[in-house]
């Protein structure tokens, strides 16, 4: 059973290690600072609080950019309110998902020195990003088709 894992979980070395686990940390740190945003009813705007301006593609346009609502998801997500988090950005909720699910992994595959379940990371985080990239527009669009 150990030689079929091996073959799936690539190594790691020290440098990796860190990495994993600054990944790790950075991920925490932002679902901390989540915690303390209040989300916006809104739905989006919640970036605000940490002093941020207002969404420049909502001014110019009148209308969402592809990320309006990702803090506010995040927002929610941390809060356990997954409904109100998807209506805020669907991809912004997954991507959270993603996010809390990548925390633990980040820990454990750090801990062994091996990427739990992963051989190829590149095409894993590849089709991770294409995935939530194409999600992030289609949700745009559905978005602007609502808004005319």
């Amino acid at each position: 059973m150990s030689d079929i894992r091996q073959s799936v979980d690539a190594p790691v070395g020290n440098g990796g290690r860190a990495a994993l686990l600054g990944i790790a940390l950075f991920l925490i740190v932002g679902f901390s600072i989540a915690l303390l945003l209040d989300p916006d009813p809104r739905g989006f705007g919640t970036h605000q609080q940490l002093g941020l301006p207002p969404c420049t593609f909502r001014l110019l346009f009148g209308r969402p950019c592809p990320g309006c609502g990702m803090t506010t998801s995040f927002s929610y997500f941390v809060r356990g309110q997954f409904v109100e988090a998807a209506r805020a950005n669907l991809a912004g909720t997954l991507l959270a998902a993603v996010c809390a699910l990548l925390i633990p992994w980040c820990l454990w595959s750090a801990r062994s020195g091996r990427l739990w379940m992963v051989s190829d990371p590149v095409s894993v985080a590849g089709i991770l990003s294409i995935c939530l990239a194409t999600l992030t527009v289609l949700m745009w669009v559905v978005r602007m088709i609502e808004v005319i």
